[in-house]
């Protein structure tokens, strides 16, 4: 009984003693689960891949070769760069169009009334349905596929900042009229700080319906893109470097998504500190 006294004696003071030394224990940090449930699935996925036919899956290590093979030939960077150009183009259009267009229908009530059953009928539509109309319009090339992207991706702009502007706090509006603040201060100091956090949620969400776009607009028009990649080498039956772009597409939304949260801190990290 006293060996076992000890030993949960121990187990119990280990936190403590991390906590009296300033660290917490390694279960509180979300690093631990993030990445290490990450290498679970990797591991497995490793386990079980080889027990599957090759021309239904793979498994990491042979897509971690193939990506090699692709980068090395020069074909990944090739069509990751046309890609890269299409989304660029196509939330660039998306932000500088959604924003002010969803700010000007928070504060003008004719055009709130005249655009809100169109903008939500076509954000009801099924885009997919609209590509081999807009790809039939705009032809096979470039523009096509940025028109594509724009419209996978300003609707989640257009609502969230939308949303924002018009849950403003009333409060601090009538606080800012009663010290005279003009139309332009008013923005300035009331109304864009409180609507940036939703902003870069609708940016974000944007991120992610852009590359589905991108995608989607590459499976339908000229042969280029991470697309492109998709349907040759799943047409081949090749699994592993079917998935090398699948992969990239992952990495490319993670990457951006962290890199709009990391701006989002910087220009409203009151939105952080409320949470």
């Amino acid at each position: 009984m006293s060996v076992a006294n000890e030993v949960r004696t121990g187990a119990l003071a280990a936190p403590q003693a991390a906590k009296a030394a300033g660290r917490k224990p390694w279960w509180e940090y979300p690093a631990v689960f993030r990445y290490g449930f990450v290498a679970l699935i990797l591991i497995v996925w490793q386990l079980v891949g080889p027990s599957i036919s090759p021309i239904f899956f793979t498994y990491p290590s042979k897509i971690a070769v193939a990506f090699y093979t692709l980068t090395a030939s020069g074909d990944l960077p090739y069509y990751l760069a046309q890609s890269l150009e299409v989304m660029f183009y196509g939330l660039l259009s998306a932000i500088v169009i959604g924003i002010p267009l969803a700010i000007l229908m928070a504060r003008v009530r004719w055009l709130d009334w005249a655009l809100d059953l169109p903008i939500n009928a076509l954000y009801a539509t099924p885009l997919v349905a609209l590509v081999p109309l807009l790809v039939l319009w705009f032809g096979i090339y470039l523009k096509a596929k940025i028109i594509v992207v724009f419209l996978f991706a300003v609707f989640p702009i257009l609502i969230n900042t939308y949303q924002g502007v018009r849950e403003c706090d009333k409060n601090m509006l009538e606080v800012a009229r009663s010290f005279r603040s003009g139309e332009w201060r008013v923005w300035q100091d009331v109304l864009l700080p409180f609507a940036l956090p939703y902003i870069a949620a609708g940016v974000r969400l944007a991120i992610g319906r852009g590359l589905v776009g991108m995608v989607i607009a590459e499976f339908y028009t000229t042969i280029s893109g991470l697309g492109f990649m998709i349907t040759r080498y799943a047409n081949n039956f090749e699994m592993d470097k079917t998935f090398v772009p699948v992969i990239v597409l992952m990495m490319l939304g993670v990457s951006l998504t962290a890199a709009l949260k990391w701006v989002e801190r910087r220009i409203a990290p009151w939105s952080h500190a409320n949470r």
